[in-house]
């Protein structure tokens, strides 16, 4: 099936809800090794049990108690993490939730769409999705889109007595329903139920997990290799295999799942403080590597407001006459824009109108109002309305007419809305009229979306206006907000396509496009940029979707926002600037953690693995290897919570550069941990438990310092992580400390032992950075 024009097709119907699966056999095949992974992540808790009983069985009770405690709370922490997710997805819904009206007991009201029942009475109206399939009972001009279902691009008409399915949406008039079938039970649950779809991960999440992948083969690797190399030696089968379970444990990034959960979940909520509402996960890192939005303009550059920006003042009046007789002329109306518009300004001035007498309403014939006043006792005609209308019902001069329709024409270039005002002081019919002045009306800017838009060219990202407004419009507001490059009329699309590509990104915006023209401008530009599109209408959903990121504004219909990877509930450019920040910080976060888990594994499980060969036994002890483990962990966690510098430019992983860097890093920490071996075992001459005690604390004091070099581009000292990191780093270092001690779980150890360790973590805390900085790394 193919994506047509106007609407979508069946397994685009499941891509809303579920957005986007594979399932083909070679995807299957591909994620063969990833389930495998997933397994052992899954096997972890039970190698814990398995370490912690072999440990009884050899006689270790201690260190049987120790992985038992061990294992509950990883338990019950993990546990915790789940509730906080749940917590955090009911939050989320309720965002989502859609509000039906709906009849019950003689009234209606507003409900959510998940409250419906099979009898329930609904209302339908233009752009809302039908949350159920229902049975139409009156109809007003009523159409209804079911390319979700039918992958029919023109809507269908429907009268009484036809059916609608969950999942559509109205495109034209207005009807009511009676609920059929609702969730699984309509056609719509029904169709997603026969697709196996899994949720699309994030090229950094394939990525991450990949990494994950690797480490776990090479600990399986090593494992295998130590294990021959003991066995050779004729060390006992139960110590060895004990040893093995502790180094899968302490070498496998156990905390990946939770790490990943966490940072996607807190920056989603974080998303949902600001007033965005994340649908779909994995846009998240295509947010973060937008460079080009595509931005309508009302109620996301302006304010959806319009405001009077120029009084222009004729003959001996004042703009104070001006501003009062237009304020009289709209006295009768108080429901429209206009009206609304005209009466702000005249407050701002202390201005009251006469008193009415009579009033008639503008309409689309007439094209002014026209209010019947009294001034000091006479009662007068004053009319406002267009330009050209109002001048015609004047006296006016060829050379007054002129100077008026050059003042008229210098607005409309400026991309002004004339308002003129004139008034009748000796009767109330409409002839013979004065005019008075000229109103020039427009919809104002969001104080912020110049500041925004150029903070968003500075990281990278540049915004065109797309819009439905005149060109003269259109290009004062693109002048006001500085957007660079022309604002070109839609005529231009029709011109050669070879043509418009190479003008594209010279162009600033496009103005009086139709609905349809969208997704072609959203088409052209996805050739060279990542882009993000907003909408509000039913009519922009297929170019919302055809973007890699689709913004439903918050005045957006209901069939929109479901469509939308991301539905904004606040008007504005500024929250899609929040929304692209939060996006790059948690790409930054999960970068992060990448790079630190990569060199800390490989620094654990090389150290471990060279040590054993030379000296046919491990470093350190398996419950050592396991508290070890479990230290990691925390710090580890905290870097969900971890404050990071959004990146100046869309963000990209650089495989390399990382792979390189945190392999420098490992090196470093193989080499300092092979160095202070060489100086405990040939000049201090220390035993075998007490070199085990000082790797236990080195591991885990130079591996926490390692936290603070890798998170940041910036030397360590400049730039230090969050509260939450900091405190986790310090806490655990000060417990491995206490540890080492007081002998608990190893062999206690000097104070100058412990102050040689921490001296010598910090030193190659130092190397560790300046590897950081060489040029072949930040090529």
């Amino acid at each position: 099936m193919t994506e047509n024009y106007h609407g979508l097709t069946t397994q685009q119907a499941a891509d809303i809800f579920k957005r986007d699966g594979s399932n083909s056999l070679p995807e299957k095949k591909k994620n063969v090794l990833l389930l495998v992974v997933r397994n052992v992540f899954s096997l972890i808790p039970l190698m814990l049990l398995a370490a912690a009983f072999l440990s009884l069985y050899s006689g270790s009770d201690v260190n049987f108690w120790i992985i038992l405690f061990l294992f509950f709370s990883n338990f019950a922490i993990g546990l915790w993490h789940e509730r906080k997710a749940d917590k955090s997805i009911k939050q989320l819904q309720a965002h989502l939730t859609i509000k039906v009206s709906t009849l019950r007991d003689g009234v209606w009201g507003l409900i959510d769409s998940t409250r419906l029942v099979c009898g329930d009475i609904i209302a339908l109206k233009i752009g809302a999705l039908v949350p159920a399939d229902v049975k139409i009972i009156e109809a007003k001009n009523l159409s209804i889109n079911e390319s979700v279902l039918t992958g029919e691009s023109l809507p269908k008409e429907k009268k009484a007595d036809d059916t609608s399915y969950s999942g559509s949406y109205v495109t034209t008039g207005s009807g009511i329903g009676e609920v059929m079938a609702t969730g699984a039970g309509t056609f719509f649950g029904q169709t997603i139920a026969s697709i196996d779809v899994k949720p699309r991960q994030s090229s950094l999440e394939k990525d991450i997990l990949s990494i994950s992948k690797f480490i776990s083969i090479v600990s399986f690797i090593v494992v295998i290799i130590l294990t021959i190399v003991l066995a050779l030696t004729h060390s006992a089968f139960i110590d060895v295999v004990t040893l093995d379970l502790s180094l899968l444990i302490a070498g496998i990034p156990v905390a990946l799942p939770t790490v990943m959960s966490l940072i996607i979940s807190i920056g989603v909520l974080n998303l949902a403080k600001k007033q965005v509402v994340v649908r779909r996960l994995a846009s998240l890192e295509d947010l973060a590597n937008v460079n080009l939005l595509l931005s309508d303009k009302t109620g996301t550059l302006t304010q959806n407001s319009i405001k009077v920006e120029q009084i222009i003042s004729l003959d001996h009046f004042t703009e104070h006459d001006v501003a009062l007789y237009a304020a009289s002329a709209v006295s009768g109306s108080h429901d429209n824009p206009l009206s609304e518009a005209i009466f702000e300004k005249a407050k701002s001035l202390s201005i009251n109108p006469y008193p009415l007498i009579d009033y008639t309403p503008g309409d689309s014939e007439r094209k002014r109002s026209t209010a019947i006043v009294s001034i000091d006792g006479v009662t007068c005609a004053i009319a406002s309305g267009a330009s050209q209308v109002i001048a015609s019902l004047c006296t006016l001069d060829d050379a007054d007419r002129k100077k008026f329709n050059e003042t008229v024409q210098k607005g409309a270039d400026g991309g002004y809305r004339a308002i003129a005002v004139a008034i009748n002081r000796h009767g109330v019919v409409e002839k013979n009229m004065t005019l008075v002045g000229i109103l020039f009306l427009a919809d104002s800017l969001h104080a912020d979306a110049k500041s925004t838009i150029e903070f968003m060219g500075q990281k990278g990202i540049e915004v065109k206006m797309i819009t439905g407004d005149n060109l003269a419009i259109s290009q004062r507001i693109g002048g006001e907000l500085g957007i660079k490059g022309d604002i070109v009329p839609r005529d231009i699309l029709d011109e050669n396509i070879d043509i418009l590509k190479e003008r594209f990104d010279a162009i600033g915006g496009f103005a009086e496009v139709l609905p349809k023209d969208k997704y072609e401008i959203v088409s052209l530009a996805r050739a060279h940029h990542v882009v993000a599109m907003t909408g509000d209408g039913v009519n922009d959903l297929p170019a919302v979707k055809n973007a890699d990121v689709g913004f439903a504004v918050s005045n957006a219909v209901d069939a929109l926002k479901s469509g939308a990877d991301i539905v904004l509930l606040k008007n504005g450019i500024s929250v899609i600037k929040d929304a692209i920040i939060e996006a790059r910080d948690i790409f930054a976060r999960l970068y992060n953690y990448s790079l630190y888990r990569i060199s800390e594994s490989f620094r654990l499980i090389i150290t471990i693995a060279v040590i054993g060969l030379i000296f046919k036994t491990f470093p350190l002890t398996p419950v050592q290897l396991i508290v070890l483990a479990f230290l990691n962990d925390v710090p580890i966690v905290s870097l969900a919570f971890d404050r990071v510098k959004a990146t100046e430019k869309p963000a990209h992983v650089d495989v390399r550069k990382r792979f390189t860097l945190s392999t420098l890093f490992g090196l470093t920490g193989v080499a300092n941990s092979l160095i202070l071996l060489y100086v405990m075992v040939a000049w201090l001459h220390l035993p075998w438990s007490i070199i085990q005690t000082m790797f236990f604390l080195k591991l885990t004091v130079s591996g926490h310092m390692l936290v603070y070099v890798a998170h940041t581009k910036e030397t360590w000292f400049k730039y230090l992580p969050s509260r939450q990191v900091i405190i986790a780093t310090i806490a655990t270092q000060l417990i491995a400390t206490a540890l080492a001690f007081v002998g608990f779980l190893t062999t206690p150890i000097s104070l100058s032992l412990i102050i040689l360790v921490w001296v010598w973590s910090f030193f190659w805390m130092q190397i560790s950075e300046i590897m950081k900085h060489q040029k072949f790394i930040q090529v």
